[in-house]
């Protein structure tokens, strides 16, 4: 791996290993590039149940599992549960992005990877989430903390993955990979809302599966 002069890392508590929430691996290449550089052993928990359609998960899914395997790093596949995802959010369809229907959708996802952490022996958990600049960095990090208040001695890692070149290193992994350039956030209603904005561009709708980086508009 190309280090970019990312930092050495330690983890609260300095410990060893760490539960990574997965979304996409365009977000977590440079996360866990810089744990292992680091020296600290990540797993990657795969739960995104908000993904939407099928087709889009099952991209992303096999995408960051590939890219796991490639790095010698553990990947859990916690599946497809979107019915349980749409009940969370009901009543909330009509939220804007980055509101209350984005906060539930990130504590039903955290609750599940704190489960998974504590059930399996893991004192930390983070996420990929955070370093995209679409988040809203204090959204998710009150998720995190929020779930991993639910059991003694686990703690959220709220580590901010854009500083120090982060953001950027995360694209020039994600051109170096070939990466699917996913186009909206992943649930439905990020779909819809991408597509009437295109639209008011004058630009076409979002083609599943078709973008990549490197690709030209």
């Amino acid at each position: 791996m190309n280090s970019a002069e990312r930092p050495v890392l330690k983890t609260p508590g300095e410990k060893r290993e760490i539960l990574l929430h997965s979304c996409c691996a365009p977000c977590e290449g440079e996360v866990l590039e810089t744990l292992l550089l680091s020296e600290i052993k990540p797993t990657v928990f795969f739960y995104n149940p908000n993904i939407h359609p099928k087709k889009e998960y099952e991209i992303r899914k096999n995408e960051d599992k590939k890219f796991c395997e490639k790095i010698g790093v553990k990947h859990v596949d916690a599946d497809y549960d979107p019915m349980s995802w749409f009940k969370r959010i009901k009543g909330l369809e009509w939220e804007p992005e980055r509101g209350a229907r984005c906060t539930a959708c990130f504590d039903f996802r955290f609750e599940r990877t704190a489960l998974y952490a504590h059930e399996n022996g893991f004192e930390v958990f983070s996420s990929s989430l955070g370093i995209s600049r679409w988040k809203n960095m204090d959204q998710i990090n009150g998720c995190g903390e929020r779930a991993a208040s639910r059991y003694e001695n686990l703690i959220y890692w709220t580590y901010n993955w854009r500083k120090f070149g982060g953001s950027q290193r995360m694209i020039e992994i994600s051109k170096e990979e070939g990466f699917y350039q996913q186009e909206y956030c992943g649930c439905v209603y990020s779909l819809r809302d991408t597509n009437k904005w295109r639209m008011s561009q004058g630009r076409k709708k979002v083609k599943i599966g078709e973008k990549y980086y490197g690709d030209n508009d």
